[in-house]
Parts: structure tokens; sequence; C-alpha cells
């Protein structure tokens, strides 16, 4: 396969420019038949100066030829012109004598740009041939041909060199479109997983708080009103974060997230017990275990029905316990299954809806990806007898872990029913 068989689909202004190169390049190129023609008046006379012209002009059309099947990717007519254009050149060395290895200097120079493999030795073999030819024939009176050899060897490497840059430079621009591609992906990626944390937990707040105001309604009509002012609140940063999102500059801090968190729980009826400050967490750590804390008090305020929420901050963990009843299963990505029942606290811990145990673990897929990209570890299954726990943990600061391997861990999670560690 030629280098050329290996190229991609450019853009008309791309494929333009490389036309014009290559148009110069080939322009020039004519100059070495025209310095043949030029010996040939100088060697030869009459039929036999006609005959060395005629072959010069065959040469100068199957040269033509030539460049025409590359532009119409016409590659099954190269190899064949070229052989026509080496027996042209062994025809014109009668008339031409050693000045006849301009011609072969086409050749080589072709040869040199299609299969830059061969290049090295037809190169070699050409010049040697240019230099000692002309000395070996005595009928022509001259001596090496030193000036030919020369002008074959630097001809051919110029163009060798033309076609590795030009070749090099496609690469790089296709690397340069995948690198667009990746980054485009990547942005995407993020935006979703950003959209998917921030309004699952602000929609969360706003069902809860919305359904708390309106069992309050009959009761306490100030308490009402205040907490619809708190869903307005919620409202107005939920549409202030996902502008934040698009924007990327979304800024998450584990003191928001905890007074974030003992809002919603105290909303939800749910008694939280949670830390006072974050001193514990290096700033390093601190905007991961936010969304961590974001993730964890999410689901547990939409899917637990839980009385008691807690969680434990240390300067490499962050553990989120609820004594929530189901969540049979999370393995494969699936958060916890859908909890809400009848009765009084139901309405509110359950209020984001019968459907809203469904999810399509985006949640946790997102997590894991945030954790993964700091080199720590997910876990997250049910505690025997009741409840759940999701427990996030880094290495030290300065540190970051490669691959982690299944470990076993001691405690309340390892229990009977399936739990998951993602790196």
């Amino acid at each position: 396969m030629t280098d050329l068989d290996r190229e991609t689909v450019r853009s008309p202004a791309s494929r333009w420019g490389r036309g014009r190169r290559r148009l110069l390049l080939g322009a020039g190129m004519l100059v070495f038949p025209a310095l043949t023609a030029v010996a040939v008046s100088g060697n030869v006379s009459g039929a036999a100066a006609v005959a060395g012209y005629a072959v010069v002009a065959v040469f100068c059309l199957c040269y033509a030829l030539t460049a025409l099947a590359l532009e119409r990717g016409r590659r099954h007519w190269i190899k064949p012109l070229l052989v026509v254009m080496t027996a042209l050149f062994v025809a014109a060395l009668p008339f031409a004598h050693g000045d006849a290895f301009f011609l072969a200097t086409v050749v080589v120079s072709s040869v040199a740009v299609l299969w830059r493999e061969q290049a090295a030795r037809v190169v070699t073999v050409a010049t040697a041939a240019a230099f000692l030819l002309p000395w070996a024939v005595r009928p022509w009176h001259t001596g090496p041909g030193g000036f030919q050899a020369l002008a074959l060897l630097f001809t051919s490497l110029t163009c060798g060199a033309f076609a590795e840059i030009a070749a090099t430079n496609q690469e790089l621009v296709a690397a340069r479109a995948e690198v667009a591609r990746l980054a485009s992906e990547a942005e995407r990626d993020r935006i979703a997983r950003d959209l998917h944390d921030l309004l699952g937990h602000s929609l969360t707040a706003i069902t809860v708080k919305s359904r708390l105001a309106q069992r309050l309604a009959g009761k306490d009509k100030d308490l009402a009103v205040a907490e619809m002012a708190g869903v307005e609140t919620l409202s107005r940063q939920a549409l202030s974060d996902v502008r934040a999102a698009v924007t990327g500059y979304r800024e998450v801090t584990l003191a928001g997230e905890l007074a974030r968190a003992r809002e919603l729980l105290r909303a939800a009826g749910v008694v939280a017990d949670l830390p006072t400050a974050a001193d514990a967490v290096g700033p390093e750590h601190r905007e991961l275990f936010g969304w961590v804390l974001r993730e964890g008090i999410t689901n547990a305020v939409r899917h637990a029905r839980a009385g008691r929420c807690s969680v434990v901050l240390t300067a490499t963990s962050v553990e989120i316990r609820d004594d929530g009843t189901g969540g049979t299963d999370r393995t494969g990505g699936t958060d916890r299954t859908d909890r809400t029942g009848a009765g009084t606290a139901g309405e509110v811990r359950g209020a984001a809806g019968p459907g809203a145990g469904t999810a399509d673990g985006k949640g946790l897929t997102g997590l894991r990806e945030r954790v993964a990209a700091a080199g720590g570890t997910v876990e997250a299954g049910p505690l025997a007898p009741r409840g759940w726990r999701l427990l996030v943990t880094v290495p030290p600061a300065g540190t970051r872990r490669g691959a982690v391997g299944p470990a076993t861990r001691g405690g309340p999670a390892a229990s009977d029913s399936p739990h998951e560690r993602t790196t």
C-alpha cells in the first residue's frame, strides 16, 4: 500500500491547498525533461535529434498522466506509467547520454514520494548509476556524472522530505480533530453529570418542601409560607446552578452541602446527625466530598423513608448512613429501589413520587467517575438488619492510588447483602 492509500478525506479548502503545493512541485519537475531535451540537441542531430525529442515529449506526457492519476485517485495507473517512464529514460540514453539521468530524477523522485519505505534503496542505486554510467560508457567521452548524480540525490531527498512533512501534517490535523472530539464528549459528559447531580438534589428538596407546605397550610400558615419561600429560594438556586454547570463554573463546597443537607433532612422529617464543620477534610477533597454528600443525602430522602441519617467525615473518607427500608440492590449502577409508602411520614419522605425509585443510576455513575478521577473508591450497599451505607475513601493528600483491587472491610456494610466497590 502506498502512502497515498492512507490519506484521509480532507475539507475542500485543505484539498485545494494541498493541490496547489502538488501543482507547484510537479511543475518544477518539468525542468529536468527540459535539460534532457537541451542535451539531445547537443549530442545528436537530424533524425536522431527528432527521435530524442519525441522520447522526451512522450516522457512528459506520461508524467502529466501520472499527476492526473494522482489527482483523480486512479492509483492503479501509477505503477504502469512509472514503468513506461523508466523505459523512456533508458531509450533516451543514446540521445542525451549522461544527461538522460535528469529523466531518471523525475522517476526516482516520484518513487520517493509514493513509496517512502523503498525510497532509500532506489535513490542509492539510481545515484550510483548516474555517477558511474557516463564514465563506464567510453563512446560518450565523458567522465563521472557528478552533477547528474547530485541533482538526482538532492531532488529525490527533497521530494521525499516534502511527502514526509505533508503526511506528518495530516496526522497532526487528524490528532487535533480527535482531541477536539474527545474534549467535546468530555464536556457533554460533565454537563450531563452536573445537571443530574444538581437537579436531582434541588428538585427533590423542592418537592419535599412543597409537600410539607401543603400539609402545614391548614395548621400553620406562617410556617407554610416560610416553606414556600424556601421553595422559591431553591428554585432560583437551581436555575443559577444549571447556568453555572453549563458554563463550567459550578463550585460545590462541603460546608454549603452540609447546610443544605441539614435543611433537606429537616424538611423531610429525618433526624440529622451531621458534622458541624468540615475542618477535618483537607481543601483538596472538600469539593469531591460535597458531591458525595449531595448524592447520598438526596438518595436517602428520595428513596429511604428513613428516620435517621448520619454523616461521618474524616480527612480521607465520607460515610453516609440511614436506617431506611428497601434498597435491595445497587449493583450494576441502579439506585436504591422505591421505598415510598402510605402514611403521613411517607408523604413527605417519599414526596419524590412513585417513580422516584426507578432512577437510571446516573447519580452513582457520575459519583464513581468523580471519585475515580481522584484515585478513590466507592462502597455502596445495604446494612444489616436495615438501612444503607455509602462510603467514599480517597488517598491521603499528596498521593494518588493506581489500580485498587478488592479488599475486605469490616463493619456492618460487609453483611450478607451484596454491595459493590468501584474504583
